[in-house]
C-alpha cells in the first residue's frame, strides 16, 4: 500500500438501522458488503489516538448537502451515538485496508449549511462516573428500569395539537384536559409529526388557567418550530423528591434516592442544630 494510492473510508450505523458509507476518494468504493459513496461532501481531520486508556477523538465536517444527512435529522438527534468505523484503504485493491479509528459520534454543531461531529473512540466510557451517589432525591429516571413506572396511561401522558408556540420555547394549548397543576413540569415534550418530528425537550414551567388554557415552557427550545396542529406527546414530569415518588406515582417501593439523610447543616454544625451532642 502507498501513500498515493491511500484514501480514506467511513461507515456510520445510525441507532435506528440506518447505515451508510462515504469515502474522500473521487469514485465510490465497496468492501465488507458497503458502498462507499464519493459524493457525500464528508472529509475527517487529523486523527489523534493516545496510548493506554487515552480517550481516541477526531472530527468529520460536512456539508448538508446530502439526502442521507439532512440539518432535519441532526437537530432530532437520529445521527446522536452513530457507530462509526475509519479505514485507510488503497483504492486501487480495497482488500489493501486498514482499520484506523472505531467509536461513535458524539456533539454535532452546525453552522452556515455544514455540520460538525466529534468523534468519540472506545475508551471513552471508561472516564464516565460509575456507581451510586448518596443524595436524598431520586437517581432514576422517569420510567426507566430503576424506575419501573408505566408511562403509557392517559394519567402520565397526553397526546394534543397546540394552538401556538413562541419561538420554540412557549407552547399554549386550548381545551386541555384537567390535569393539575405542574403535573407536566419536569416532564418532556415530544414532536410526533410535522417538519419537526422526532425533537423534543424539557419541560420547565406547566401553568393551568381557567376554561382548560395550558401555557408550558422548555428548558431549551426547539431547533426546528412546530406549527400549530402538529401532533404533540407531553409525558408527566419528576422532580425526584421522596414525596412526590410516593403520593404522584405511588411507586415509593422503587424511590432510588436516601430521603432520610440528614441536610448539609447538620453534617456541618451538628451541635447547632441541636440533634447531635
Amino acid at each position: 500500500m502507498t501513500t498515493t494510492t491511500l484514501a480514506r473510508a467511513w461507515a456510520v450505523l445510525r441507532a435506528d438501522g440506518l447505515r451508510l458509507g462515504f469515502t474522500d476518494h473521487d469514485t465510490e468504493l465497496r468492501f465488507e458488503g458497503m458502498r462507499f459513496r464519493p459524493d457525500s461532501g464528508l472529509s475527517a481531520r487529523a486523527l489523534m489516538q493516545g496510548a493506554g486508556l487515552a480517550v481516541d477523538n477526531t472530527e468529520a465536517e460536512g456539508a448538508l448537502s446530502d439526502d442521507a444527512i439532512t440539518e432535519r435529522d441532526l437537530m432530532a438527534g437520529r445521527w446522536d451515538g452513530a457507530d462509526l468505523r475509519l479505514w485507510e484503504v488503497d483504492w486501487r485493491d480495497v482488500s489493501q485496508r486498514r482499520l484506523i479509528f472505531s467509536g461513535s459520534l458524539g456533539e454535532v454543531t452546525r453552522a452556515s449549511g455544514a455540520f460538525r461531529a466529534e468523534l468519540r473512540g472506545l475508551t471513552e466510557p471508561l472516564g464516565a462516573p460509575l456507581g451510586r451517589v448518596y443524595h436524598p432525591r431520586c437517581a432514576a429516571c422517569l420510567g426507566d428500569a430503576a424506575c419501573r413506572v408505566d408511562l403509557t396511561p392517559d394519567s402520565l401522558r397526553h397526546e394534543t395539537g397546540f394552538a401556538s408556540c413562541d419561538e420554540g420555547r412557549v407552547f399554549r394549548f386550548n381545551n386541555f384536559p384537567a390535569y393539575d397543576a405542574d403535573w407536566f413540569e419536569h416532564g418532556v415534550l415530544l414532536v410526533l409529526d410535522g417538519g419537526a418530528e422526532g425533537l423534543k425537550s424539557a419541560i420547565k414551567s406547566d401553568v393551568a388557567s381557567p376554561g382548560g388554557l395550558r401555557e408550558m415552557e422548555l428548558w431549551e427550545p426547539l431547533a426546528i418550530i412546530p406549527q400549530p396542529g402538529d401532533w404533540l406527546r407531553l409525558t408527566a414530569g419528576c422532580d425526584k423528591r421522596a414525596a412526590t415518588c410516593r403520593t404522584k406515582f405511588a411507586n415509593f417501593l422503587n424511590f432510588r434516592g436516601f430521603p432520610h439523610l440528614p441536610p448539609e447543616d447538620w453534617l456541618i454544625a451538628p451541635q447547632a442544630a441541636g440533634r447531635h451532642g
